[in-house]
């Protein structure tokens, strides 16, 4: 097969929580999931999910349930779940009804969809991120200035300065919001840009370094493993598409003895 649907987007696990036990998801990807009953509290999240919304985040993400509640998630891989992932940074709920077809999608995935069911569950959670509950205003700015800037940003220092408040009030009130503070948001998106650089051998990891804001490449491996788990060459290995099937000449070039 000439095109591989599996490289940009697959289902690589499916996972149903029913009852009160907490839970954490694991694995490399993007997990999605919506909540059909009950309350859940997400681990760094402020606000619980309710029943009818949307789960969104890479693992790990913790969920403790408030009552009895069910959860159908499912994990995407591929290079456009990556592409989702370094605009979404950190684990959130959002409201499933600005994603019609997400949890039919996701429930045909859990009996064993293909690779085209992946790919439009992702298409289908398109705007979920833009309908996460309201941050205040300070946090959306700051997250808006991390996503469009996050190359070439020094750090949390010169972020509260461009913002004009204190470093403590910055930390404080975006820990609150999205339960982890910046420097660890602005990671997040830096490991996601390095992943999406890393599925073509264009660039080498010192240019990668640059286009990400690391300082170096020896500093971007020793941070992307502390992250990940593994090296960027490791990562890129794993993640490189297979071999492409050499194309066979036409009929008229064929040679016959």
């Amino acid at each position: 097969m000439i095109f591989e649907p599996e490289i940009y987007c697959s289902c690589v696990q499916t996972l149903e929580l029913d009852g009160t036990e907490p839970a954490t998801l694991s694995g490399a990807g993007l997990w999605a999931g919506i909540l059909s009953r009950g309350e859940c509290l997400l681990d760094g999240c402020a606000q619980p999910g309710r029943s009818g919304d949307i789960l969104l985040g890479p693992a790990p993400l913790t969920l403790t349930p408030q009552a009895d509640c069910h959860l159908l998630a499912v994990r995407l891989t591929g290079r456009c779940a990556d592409a989702y992932l370094l605009r979404l940074g950190t684990g959130r709920w959002a409201d499933g009804a600005s994603c019609p077809g997400a949890a039919e999608l996701m429930a045909q995935l859990q009996g064993g969809g293909t690779a085209p069911l992946a790919y439009g569950l992702l298409c289908a959670l398109a705007k979920a991120d833009e309908t996460a509950r309201p941050l205040p205003p300070l946090v959306a700015e700051a997250l808006a200035a991390i996503r469009q800037n996050y190359m070439a940003l020094y750090g949390v220092e010169e972020l509260r300065e461009q913002l004009g408040v204190t470093k403590s009030h910055l930390v404080r009130a975006f820990k609150q919001a999205l339960g982890v503070p910046p420097g660890k948001y602005l990671t997040n998106v830096r490991i996601e840009a390095v992943k999406t650089l890393l599925l073509t051998d264009q660039y080498s990891l010192e240019m990668i370094a640059g286009l990400t804001g690391f300082s170096g490449a020896n500093y971007l491996c020793r941070v992307f493993k502390r992250e990940v788990g593994i090296s960027p060459a490791a990562w890129r290995a794993a993640a490189a598409p297979p071999p492409a099937v050499p194309k066979l000449p036409p009929r008229s070039e064929e040679m016959f003895v």
